[in-house]
């Protein structure tokens, strides 16, 4: 019985075509695997400590979305300002460039993973939000700008 069950089994996973669509083609994820695009979400959030390496790398453009009175008490290094609470906010983030990679933070991860939403809906291809924000960052003896 269960030879006969193996025997089905590897019948329906062999069976293809424009046309079929065999009970056990929906099963059979190497039949779709070809035609099947898996693409990385856009936003990911990230730890402090893959974030200190982002930080560390040039090529990210590092953001900062709190308000500039919080900025002006600290920030991260090479950080832009983007004042999420700002009435442009949506305009002044679509005048970055989208293919480049950015870590977004904000103090505790709220604002920035509403901003990094925001971002992605921009059509922003690899955007990372820091888990925590600058005081996840702080409390993990990070350096802050002042």
């Amino acid at each position: 019985m269960a030879v006969v069950a193996l025997f089905a089994t590897g019948l329906s996973a062999c069976s293809s075509g424009a046309g079929s669509a065999g009970a056990g083609q929906t099963n059979d994820t190497t039949a779709a695997a070809p035609s099947t695009t898996v693409t990385a979400p856009a936003v990911r959030l990230v730890d402090v400590a893959t974030a200190t390496g982002l930080a560390a790398d040039f090529s990210v453009i590092v953001v900062d979305v709190r308000t500039p009175a919080e900025f002006a008490e600290g920030h991260l290094a090479r950080a832009q300002l983007v004042d999420f609470e700002a009435t442009n906010f949506r305009d002044q983030i679509a005048t970055f460039d989208r293919s480049a990679r950015y870590l977004v933070y904000c103090h505790s991860g709220n604002r920035s993973g509403q901003a990094t939403a925001i971002m992605a809906e921009l059509g922003f291809v690899d955007v990372s939000n820091l888990d925590g924000g600058i005081a996840a960052w702080a409390a993990a003896g990070q350096p802050v700008v002042k």
